[in-house]
């Protein structure tokens, strides 16, 4: 028997999609068994794959790793081992710049299994006992932080990830040159408006990613509503907590609804695995149509194929979480991927993120931040 190994993150949409699909696999296909281990979400965000890709066969990786993984050749180019009929089916039903998002230098390095992207949450009941509504617009989102009710994740990385929803929404995307991440202007405007929405927050948000920010949610009756966190699917399905989230789409800012950045994983295989062919073939099952459609959602997955989002079976137990966030996802910004991105990443999240608790100057900030990005040009 030939044994796999995957590495994946931790939650029950990191893992139990790929153990689910791995043991049907191994059903199929009693010569190759597949085992999965998971690290911590941080790591999955921050921690190299390179040495990752020397230890594992497969890898579930975040699609800023692209390039990276490209430009070493720590994975594979899965277009020049899948065949054109499939690889169309892919770039067909991608959710939105899902299937872009692991394009580099025209190869499609891993496939997008996994779709995601900040998208807002509701307890209904919370806001239904003290008789209000989902938020529909920015100054909606507003006055119900001044209310003590609102929550999203402050954790760096996603500081940073929402200072690029102000940005788009406020008319620029960030990267448009190779010396500034964005114009002074919206830069400062953008900052301005994240921290004084932070600020209406309870400080411990600052230490909470995504799934923090649901578990609290879901855990406590202190938090009514999360204007922007990457999704999780799980949180709306009955029975998966004690409390129910409703997921929906992100408010309106100057008319227009807000734009977040997108997430989602990829599927890849390690160009150092002595398996690949058996990698390959596992990675065609699971990301094909079917699977996606059934083992992999029916398993806490969040599939990243089209079909499965419009799916009305998939969406019943979700009460339409796929629906209902499906064109958040159709415009979200999709972040550079040149394999020296994560430098900045990793160092711009702190710069957002203590401006946010602390203040500071806007212009100062964004200076630094401008450092970053022609640095990790260079890298």
């Amino acid at each position: 028997m030939k044994k796999l190994k995957g590495i994946t993150w931790n939650h029950t949409r990191g893992l139990l999609p790929m153990v689910a699909t791995a043991q049907r696999f191994t059903e199929l296909n009693p010569d190759i068994e597949i085992s999965w281990e998971k690290r911590s979400l941080q790591e999955f965000a921050d921690a190299s794959i390179e040495d990752l890709a020397k230890r594992f066969d497969l890898l579930v990786i975040d699609h800023p790793w692209t390039g990276f993984g490209a430009y070493t050749k720590t994975i594979l180019p899965l277009s020049d081992h899948l065949s054109a009929e499939y690889i169309k089916d892919q770039e067909i039903n991608t959710v939105g710049k899902s299937y872009g998002s692991y394009v580099f230098h025209n190869k499609l390095w891993a496939l997008p299994i996994d779709a995601a992207t900040p998208v807002a949450a509701a307890r209904l009941d919370i806001l239904e006992k003290q008789e209000l509504k989902v938020p529909q617009t920015y100054d909606d989102l507003l006055a119900l932080a001044k209310k003590g009710l609102v929550a999203f994740a402050g954790i760096p990385v996603d500081s940073l990830m929402t200072f690029y929803s102000f940005c788009c929404s406020l008319g620029e995307a960030p990267f448009q040159s190779q010396e500034k991440v964005i114009s002074v202007e919206t830069g400062k405007k953008a900052l301005q408006m994240h921290r004084e929405l932070a600020q209406l927050m309870d400080p411990a948000n600052f230490n909470r990613n995504p799934i923090q920010v649901y578990e609290a949610m879901v855990n406590t009756d202190e938090i009514a509503y999360c204007p922007f966190a990457y999704g999780y699917s799980n949180y709306s399905r009955s029975g998966y907590s004690k409390n129910l989230l409703h997921f929906y789409d992100l408010v309106k800012l100057n008319d227009k609804p807000m734009i977040s950045s997108l997430g989602g994983t990829g599927l890849a295989v390690s160009s150092f695995s002595q398996h690949i062919t058996e990698a390959i073939k596992y990675a065609e099952f699971t990301g094909s149509s079917q699977v996606q459609q059934n083992i992999f959602s029916d398993n806490g997955g969040q599939p990243g194929h089209l079909q499965a989002w419009k799916n009305d079976r998939i969406n019943g137990i979700t009460h339409d979480y796929f629906k209902n966030t499906l064109p958040a996802l159709e415009r979200a910004f999709l972040r550079p991927r040149y394999s020296g991105h994560m430098y900045f990443q990793d160092h711009a999240g702190d710069v957002v993120r203590d401006y946010l608790m602390n203040a500071g100057n806007e212009e100062q900030v964004l200076q630094v931040m401008d450092a970053l990005y022609v640095k990790s040009l260079n890298l």
